[in-house]
């Protein structure tokens, strides 16, 4: 996952728990607009989300947050 991606991740946590506190849930597509014109970026993150990690659809955000944060590789 690129950099911009994973700050995009980030950012959208970090408004979601800020607005709906620490126990706000979220699905892959909380990081994308209703309209989808990145279909690449989406399936990046659904592969992430689904295959790599095998999440629920919905997540708390504080983990998907710490899950991004730890995994520090560039690419």
């Amino acid at each position: 996952m690129n950099k911009e991606l994973r700050e995009k991740i980030i950012q959208v946590c970090n408004e979601k728990i800020e607005k709906k506190g620490k126990n706000v849930g979220l699905s892959f597509y909380a990081f994308f607009k209703n309209k989808n014109d990145t279909p690449i970026l989406l399936m990046e993150v659904a592969t992430w989300w689904i295959e790599t990690n095998k999440l629920d659809h919905f997540e708390k955000a504080v983990k998907i947050k710490h899950m991004i944060i730890e995994n520090k590789s560039p690419s």
